[in-house]
C-alpha cells in the first residue's frame, strides 16, 4: 500500500470550514488506497498570538518555555483535525512531536532532528488510522519539548515522509504551486509545473517563501518528491524532485531579498588563515552569511564582502572587528538599504551568456549593481533596495519567464540532455552513499570536493562604476564564444570597483583580445591574468545554513598553508581559486575535512 504525506500549513487550518476541508482531502487519499500521514501547523495566526500573551509577561522569555508555550498550537490543531476527520467516518489519531518520535538535539527555538522512531506511526498506520501529526515540533534526549523554528511544519513533513519512505509528500498552502517570482511583484509571473531540489534550494534560501530550505535539504538528501499544492482548489501544483525544467530553459526563476546588508573587511592581510579566521567569528555566532566575495588582492592585502540578513547586522559586526583585531590590521565597511536578486536556473550549466543578458536589462534600466556572486546554477546582484522591485521585474521578463515557451536563444543545450542525466544519477549515488553514514538526519551533507586545474583568471581593475559596465564586459565576453565560470565583483571604492573571472585556459588569449578595446575605452582601467590557477569546489546540502562548512572549509586550506585568491558561495556550493601548484593538496585537505577520503 501506497504512502502519503499531506502537510497544511496555519491557513489551511485557519477555520472550522477550513478543518473539515483538510480532513475531506486526508479522507479522499485514504478512501483512493493510500496511507495518510497528516502533518498540521497552528491555526491562522495562533502562534502570534502565543508570542503576545508571552511578551505581556516578560521582554525576555526563556528559550525552554518558549517551546513549552509554541508547542501547544500545533496541539489544538491536530486534535480539531482528528476530530473532523472521525465525523466524516474514518478513524483517526493525533499525536505530539514525541508521540511521532521525533528526537532533536537541545537547541530551544530553533532544533535540529536527529532521529525519528516510526514504530509508533507504523502501528497506527497499519491499524487503519488516519495519524494527525503536530508539525514544527520533537522531544530533546533530555526529554524537554523542542520546536524546529521557522517553517518547521514543512521540516516535519519531509522528515517524516524520509523516514516512511513515503511515496509523495504534499505542501498543502494558500498558493497555487512555486512561481517563477513572487507574483505580487510581477503579476505575469507563472507557475512552475517542476522545479529540482538544487534550484528549490537557491530559491527557498533567496526568499521564496513557499517552502524552508530545511525541508528541502531534506527532501534531496532522502529523495523525497514534493508536491506544493493549494488547499482549496484539485490543481496539480508544482512537483519538486530531481530534475526541474533546466532541459528545456536556460533560467527558471527569479528571486528577491530585501533586507540584505553588506559587511566588508578592507585591507586585510593575503595570507593562508585569513578567511578561516572569519568564517570561525561568524559560525560562533551562528550567523549565516551569503554572496561571500573576495576579489584578487592588490599590495599584500585583501577585501572581503558578504551579505547578511538586516537582524544580523550588529553581531556580525563585532565578529568582523573580533576578526580585524585579531588580525592586527583592516578596516570595516558596512551598506545598508540593499536587496539581492538573483536569478536561477540548472539549464546555466549549458547555456553560455546568462550573466551578460541579466547586466544588459539591469543595464538598460538605469540600474547599478555593487556587487556581483555567480554558482554554476545562480547570478546574484546587490542592487540599491529602492530599485530592487523593478529590477526583478525586469530581469524576470528579459528571460521571457512569464512565457510557457521561451525564445530559442534563451533555451538550454537540449544536446547535452544524456550527459546531464548521468551526472545526475552520479550526484544521487553519491548523497546516497554520504547519507547512509549520517549519525543525525540534519547533519551537513557535503557530497562531492571536485578540483578543475583547466581554468584562468581574468580581472580588470579600476572600472568606473556606473550602470552598464558589467553588461558591456561580458556581453563582449559572450560576443567572443567564451564561457564565463566563477564572476566575483566586490563594492566599489573611490567610485571605482574590480571584476574578476574565471575563463577556460584555452580561451584566456580570445577573452583578453575581445575586452582589450573596452578597457581602453574605459579611462584608468587594465586588465590582468593568472593563466594557471585551481578551482575547488565542495558540493552539497544546505551549505550556506550549516554555518560550520566555510569554517571548516578554510580552516582545513589554513592548516594546510594554502593561500584563497578568490570566493564565492551559494546554497549548494562553495568555490575557492588558489594557485594551481596547490591544487592538489588543496583537494585532499578538503576531502579528508569532509570525511570524503
Amino acid at each position: 500500500m501506497s504512502l502519503i504525506v499531506q502537510k497544511f500549513g496555519g491557513t489551511s487550518v485557519g477555520t472550522p470550514e477550513r478543518i473539515l476541508s483538510a480532513a475531506r482531502r486526508a479522507v479522499a487519499a485514504k478512501r483512493a488506497g493510500h496511507q495518510v500521514v497528516m502533518v498540521c501547523s497552528a491555526r491562522g495566526k495562533k502562534t502570534d498570538e502565543l508570542i503576545d500573551l508571552a511578551n505581556e509577561i516578560t521582554a525576555t522569555p526563556q528559550p525552554r518555555e518558549m517551546d513549552m508555550l509554541l508547542s501547544t498550537g500545533e496541539q489544538e490543531a491536530v486534535a480539531l483535525v482528528a476530530m473532523a476527520i472521525s465525523t466524516l467516518g474514518e478513524p483517526a489519531i493525533s499525536l505530539t512531536g514525541e508521540q511521532i518520535g521525533i528526537v532533536t538535539d537541545q537547541t530551544y527555538t530553533k532544533a535540529r532532528i536527529s532521529q525519528i522512531s516510526t514504530d509508533r506511526l507504523r502501528q497506527e498506520l497499519n491499524a487503519g488510522k488516519i495519524v494527525v501529526a503536530c508539525g514544527f515540533q520533537g522531544t530533546a534526549e533530555n526529554g524537554d519539548i523542542t520546536t524546529l523554528g521557522r517553517g518547521g511544519s514543512d521540516t516535519t513533513a519531509t522528515a517524516l515522509a524520509a523516514a516512511l519512505e513515503a511515496d509523495e509528500c504534499e505542501i498543502y498552502t494558500d498558493v497555487d504551486g512555486v512561481y517563477t517570482t513572487d507574483p505580487r511583484i510581477v503579476p505575469d509571473a507563472r507557475q512552475i509545473t517542476r522545479i529540482s531540489y538544487d534550484e528549490m534550494l537557491e530559491m527557498a534560501s533567496l526568499g521564496a517563501g513557499v517552502m524552508h530550505s530545511r525541508s528541502i535539504e531534506f527532501a534531496k538528501k532522502f529523495d523525497v518528491a514534493l508536491r506544493v499544492r493549494h488547499s482549496q482548489n484539485d490543481r496539480a501544483g508544482t512537483l519538486i524532485a530531481s530534475t526541474g525544467e533546466e532541459l528545456v530553459r536556460s533560467v527558471t526563476g527569479m528571486a528577491l531579498v530585501r533586507d540584505e546588508v553588506r559587511v566588508s573587511l578592507c585591507d586585510i592581510p593575503d595570507r593562508p588563515g585569513v578567511m578561516s579566521l572569519i568564517f570561525a567569528k561568524m559560525s560562533a555566532r551562528k550567523i549565516p552569511v551569503d554572496m561571500v566575495v573576495q576579489n584578487v588582492s592588490a599590495n599584500n592585502k585583501a577585501e572581503v564582502s558578504f551579505t547578511v540578513d538586516a537582524s544580523e547586522l550588529a553581531e556580525t559586526l563585532t565578529a568582523a572587528q573580533e576578526a580585524v583585531t585579531e588580525l592586527g590590521e583592516g578596516s570595516i565597511m558596512s551598506g545598508t538599504n540593499l536587496a539581492k536578486v538573483s536569478a536561477v536556473g540548472a539549464g546555466m550549466k549549458h547555456s553560455s551568456g546568462v550573466a551578460a543578458r541579466m547586466f544588459r536589462r539591469l543595464a538598460d534600466a538605469g540600474i547599478n549593481i555593487q556587487m556581483i556572486s555567480t554558482s554554476d546554477i545562480k547570478v546574484s546582484v546587490l542592487v540599491d533596495r529602492n530599485v530592487s522591485e523593478q529590477a526583478l521585474r525586469t530581469v524576470h521578463s528579459g528571460f521571457q519567464l512569464e512565457s510557457e515557451n521561451p525564445a530559442p536563444e534563451l533555451l538550454a543545450g537540449l544536446a547535452r540532455v544524456a550527459a546531464t542525466a548521468t551526472a545526475q544519477a552520479n550526484e544521487q549515488e553519491r548523497l546516497a552513499s554520504v547519507v547512509s553514514r549520517l549519525r543525525s538526519m540534519e547533519d551537513i551533507v557535503v557530497s562531492e570536493v571536485v578540483l578543475d586545474e583547466s581554468q584562468a583568471r581574468v580581472t580588470v581593475h579600476n572600472v568606473q562604476d556606473r550602470p552598464g559596465i558589467s553588461a558591456e564586459l561580458f556581453e563582449g565576453v559572450a560576443n567572443a564564444g567564451v564561457s564565463v565560470d566563477m564572476i566575483v565583483q566586490n563594492v566599489s571604492r573611490n567610485s571605482t570597483t574590480e571584476v574578476s573571472f574565471t575563463v577556460d585556459m584555452a580561451d584566456l588569449s580570445k577573452c583578453e583580445a575581445a575586452i582589450q578595446p573596452l578597457v581602453q575605452r574605459w579611462t584608468g582601467s587594465s586588465v590582468s591574468h593568472e593563466r594557471e590557477i585551481a578551482l575547488l569546489s565542495v558540493s552539497g546540502i544546505g551549505l550556506r545554513t550549516h554555518t560550520g562548512v566555510g569554517e571548516r572549509m578554510f580552516k582545513a586550506l589554513a592548516e594546510s598553508k594554502i593561500n584563497v585568491k578568490m570566493v564565492n558561495t551559494s546554497e549548494i556550493r562553495m568555490s575557492v581559486a588558489v594557485a594551481q601548484s596547490q591544487g592538489a593538496l588543496a583537494l585532499t585537505a578538503l576531502r579528508k575535512a569532509f570525511a570524503l577520503i
